[in-house]
């Protein structure tokens, strides 16, 4: 048959399975979500209403300045990301196109991994509490710590958690703020030694905090190079890998004597 016809006849008769291949692979979901920088949290304040930090059994301080705590949003777990989704957010600063298992556990239902995320809250919530309380030296069984963030699931407001604890008890141990009346933002997972730990997506936290009136950056150690890659102006990145490292470098912003290690 293909003999009969033109040349052109030929190759436009060759490239229409190419041509269907190409449009399949556009609108075809892909394993991929396209994240963006989402909303922040003053872990000093109220979220929804309700205070994010309580505490009982100790006298708490008032406090200036905000510590915010930051997010990304993707698109859902069962959300269809097509190839034309991936290379129209690929080249953007504001986007970033991530694998799905990168982002949510693999193989799970949704409701699996809802109930994953708040899992891992609360043990980022109990950390958080149990490493600022053996910071100052307090005996968790006559203090009590409640924290509260509606929406918000994994690890990653750990180290902000701990720094919010501390400064509505202790502050920078001298009558100060930790704060010294800045916005303070940032991210990292925590443990109960206080070792801070890394999260991903800083480069889109970066751009939420600063967004949000943020002018200092507490990011772990390990992920500098990320958040340096889109760093908004204005916003002074912090390197951190332990909890005394981040209250030391926020307590020589605060009184503008000591070394602040930089990215």
């Amino acid at each position: 048959m293909l003999s009969r016809l033109t040349r052109p006849q030929a190759l436009a008769v060759c490239a229409l399975p190419v041509v269907a291949l190409l449009g399949t692979a556009v609108f075809a979901p892909l394993p991929f979500s396209v994240a963006q920088p989402g909303m922040t949290a003053n872990v000093l304040g109220e979220n929804k209403g309700t205070p994010v930090i309580t505490v009982s059994g100790a006298a708490t301080r008032n406090t200036s300045g905000q510590l915010r705590m930051t997010t990304i949003e993707a698109t859902g777990p069962d959300a269809r990301v097509s190839l034309g989704d991936v290379l129209g957010n690929w080249f953007r600063t504001d986007r970033a196109v991530m694998p799905r298992d990168a982002v949510y556990p693999s193989g799970d239902t949704v409701k699996e991994i809802e109930k994953h995320n708040e899992a891992q809250m609360q043990q980022s919530q109990d950390a958080a509490t149990q490493a600022a309380l053996k910071y100052l030296g307090l005996n968790p069984a006559k203090v009590k710590v409640t924290l509260k963030l509606a929406d918000v699931g994994g690890p990653s407001a750990g180290l902000l958690f701990t720094l919010g604890i501390i400064d509505r008890l202790d502050g920078d141990g001298s009558g100060g703020d930790l704060t010294g009346g800045r916005t303070i933002a940032g991210t990292g997972t925590i443990d109960a030694a206080g070792k801070v730990g890394a999260v991903g997506g800083v480069a889109l936290k970066t751009q939420a905090a600063r967004r949000d009136g943020a002018t200092v950056f507490l990011v772990p150690k390990a992920e500098c190079a990320d958040a340096r890659a889109e760093l908004p102006k204005g916003l002074r990145l912090v390197p951190v890998t332990t909890l005394k490292g981040a209250v030391d470098s926020l307590v020589a912003l605060e009184k503008g004597k000591g070394e602040v290690p930089s990215c």
